[in-house]
């Protein structure tokens, strides 16, 4: 089959479409035939050298796909009785999307069952590569490890990529007020648009003072961070009393300078999170929330799909300097046309 690696670390220049052995669906997995993935902040972190797969993980790079189930693995005999459960439900032909620890750019994919869901309607098979990553993702960090509740003000950072477009829409059903982070007019209206309470560009204005007058002075209750070093003061400085803030990306480094005393004084949170690593058992769990939780909203037309650009697998290196200028507004997919 065909797949993308990465022939060291550095721009999109070091991706190669190469010839690779099919993989075979390993005890309790699928074997997807892949329609579309999905391009990630963490893929390219990966090609940058900065976010290698765990030890006995795929190389290839890829988070999410969506395709069909083509062949099983072996049924394990621990526990036979939950993975035989859910291989029923998803049969031979069986239109999904799956998250990945890895192995996405390619035209096949193993994946552990419980890491696979059926496409929800009205979403396309090649859109809803889009989805696996950044709904679990948002998910988790606001309602698996965090709980954010209906009516709490959220700001979000990078709101017009894959996850800000997520996040916006799941807290506008909420009922919160959500605040976001853009970059450009036309990034503001599209977020807007997605149901974003208010926006603030980032070129030209200080977001922490904007937050302040946003709020009334009181601040938010929850920050989804993608920013890291650069933003810590100013994310700690527009968190409410008892605020909550989850960084989940670097994209400015990792090592800030923090007054601790706004900590004590507001009792607030900090924390990190990542997906990539997290358990079978986690992911399983998250999974299946996300499709009882998320999945509906979909069908019901609270949340939808924004995909920017699509390219074939055999453009990856186009798909990635895309991906690196930062214009795309929602998701940008590699497509495998077989």
């Amino acid at each position: 089959m065909r797949a993308v690696k990465f022939t060291g670390a550095g721009g999109p220049e070091v991706i190669e479409i190469v010839e690779v052995d099919r993989p075979e669906p390993a005890a309790g997995e699928v074997l997807i035939k892949v329609a579309a993935a999905g391009l990630n902040r963490a893929d390219a972190l990966q090609r940058r050298g900065h976010y290698p797969p765990q030890p006995g993980m795929s190389d290839i790079p890829g988070l999410e796909v969506s395709g069909t189930v083509v062949a099983y693995g072996p049924t394990p005999e621990k526990g036979a009785g939950r993975f035989a459960s859910k291989q029923a439900q998803l049969p031979l032909g069986a239109e999904v999307c799956a998250l990945l620890s890895g192995g996405g750019y390619a035209d096949y994919v193993a994946v552990p069952a419980g890491q696979v869901l059926e496409v929800p309607e009205p979403v396309s098979l090649r859109a809803a590569a889009s989805l696996p990553e950044v709904a679990a993702t948002v998910y988790t960090n606001l309602f698996f490890d965090q709980r954010v509740r209906p009516g709490d003000r959220v700001l979000i950072h990078g709101g017009s990529g894959g996850i800000g477009s997520m996040a916006i829409q799941l807290l506008a059903a909420l009922q919160c007020t959500v605040i976001v982070t853009v970059s450009s007019a036309e990034k503001a209206m599209y977020a807007l648009n997605l149901g974003a309470t208010h926006v603030i560009n980032y070129q030209r204005q200080d977001f922490a003072e904007q937050v302040k007058i946003m709020t009334d002075g009181a601040g938010v209750d929850f920050i989804l961070d993608v920013v890291g070093a650069k933003y810590l003061q100013r994310n700690v400085d527009s968190l409410a009393p008892f605020g909550t803030m989850v960084t989940i990306g670097l994209q400015s480094g990792a090592r800030a300078e923090l007054d601790m005393g706004s900590l004590l004084r507001k009792k607030l949170t900090l924390r990190g999170s990542t997906l990539r690593d997290r358990s079978l058992k986690q992911k399983r769990k998250i999974m299946s929330q996300v499709g009882a939780n998320v999945w509906p909203l979909i069908s019901e037309g609270y949340v939808n799909t924004y995909i920017d650009r699509t390219f074939d697998l055999e453009d990856a290196q186009a798909a990635h300097e895309y991906f690196d200028s930062g214009q795309h507004r929602g998701k940008v997919l590699l497509t495998m046309d077989h």
